[in-house]
């Protein structure tokens, strides 16, 4: 009861001031501003494609930055993010708030682990959400029931993230997956699970056994 009281809080905390799904987004060009432009900006620095300043001002890095995603995307090259291409980038993309929640995961699970470590653990959590038997959003994979120690412990609630553990995070976006595709990780000297166990184990990184 007490972590289901600590998820609700902490989700009603964290839900606040976010951007509408793409469906609702407004048509953005050069000279635009506002938060719109700041959830663009974030989600092509998560592809590495823009490196500037997230400042909600739609400039010339900006354009360019749209303009290279539209081009790696068999979109139409014309740095004006329209109703297609802010489909298809909140389709490869996440919002900062889902972010916040896997670098907190990350702290909470292989925070004394070392990076590589961290990035498998982050890499897991994508897999999961792409994976048909998991659920489809960074939140109903992190707070699936049993999922994760940290959240039936408390822990996640209580850990701060780390540089390190955001820099993980944005490690496994652009693509860096250590574990080989793995959906389940654990530590060998702690689990008692057979279930786990059983799964077959792709790789070993620190303390964390990593299992399809």
């Amino acid at each position: 009861m007490r972590t289901a009281w600590a998820l609700a809080a902490f989700l009603a905390l964290t839900a606040i001031g976010l951007p509408a799904g793409a469906a609702a987004a407004p048509t953005l060009k050069i000279g635009d501003a506002g938060g719109y432009v700041y959830d663009l900006q974030h989600r092509l620095d998560q592809l590495g494609l823009y490196a500037g300043p997230q400042d909600g001002r739609f400039g010339p890095g900006t354009e360019q930055a749209v303009r290279r995603f539209q081009a790696a995307h068999g979109l139409a090259v014309d740095g004006i993010v329209g109703p297609r291409t802010w489909a298809r980038l909140y389709g490869v993309t996440f919002t900062a708030r889902e972010i916040d929640l896997m670098a907190r995961m990350v702290a909470a699970e292989a925070g004394g682990e070392p990076f590589a470590g961290q990035v498998a653990v982050a890499a897991v959590i994508l897999n999961r959400v792409r994976h048909p038997a998991f659920p489809s959003t960074v939140a109903g994979v992190l707070f699936e029931p049993r999922a994760f120690e940290s959240v039936a412990n408390g822990y996640f609630f209580r850990v701060t993230p780390t540089a390190s553990a955001y820099r993980a995070v944005y490690a496994a976006l652009r693509g860096d997956d250590p574990t080989h595709g793995a959906l389940y990780f654990y530590n060998p000297a702690q689990t008692t699970s057979a279930w786990m166990r059983s799964r077959p184990v792709t790789v070993r990184i620190g303390t964390h056994l990593f299992a399809l």
